[in-house]
């Protein structure tokens, strides 16, 4: 069975005992975590979408991590004003197991 949860603005298509990294979320490790937002849930028998969301359907995850990506490197620039400036971010996920989808 297959879900599509949204969380933090975007769209992950999970399934039990998947391992994502999404937005950060505030949750210590080892605690559970229930995505409300269900878009989509279905297997090769029957299929249930939601408009915008399902009513009365959750999917159940287990926090694992709690973690920051790699630094991602940007540039500002001004053409002939001597203005350069490069600056680095890192962004960070909580990452997530999902246990129950239903």
């Amino acid at each position: 069975m297959i879900a599509i949860i949204s969380t933090g603005g975007k769209q992950y298509k999970v399934s039990e005992g998947d391992k994502i990294k999404v937005e950060k979320l505030e949750a210590e490790v080892g605690d559970k975590i229930t995505f409300s937002d269900v878009l989509f849930i279905g297997d090769e028998k029957e299929v249930k979408i939601g408009e915008p969301t399902l009513k009365g359907v959750k999917v159940e995850s287990k926090v694992l991590e709690q973690g920051r990506h790699k630094k991602v490197w940007g540039i500002k620039h001004k053409a002939k004003k001597r203005y350069k400036m490069k600056f680095g971010h890192k962004q960070s996920y909580t990452e997530v197991e999902i246990t129950k989808i239903g």
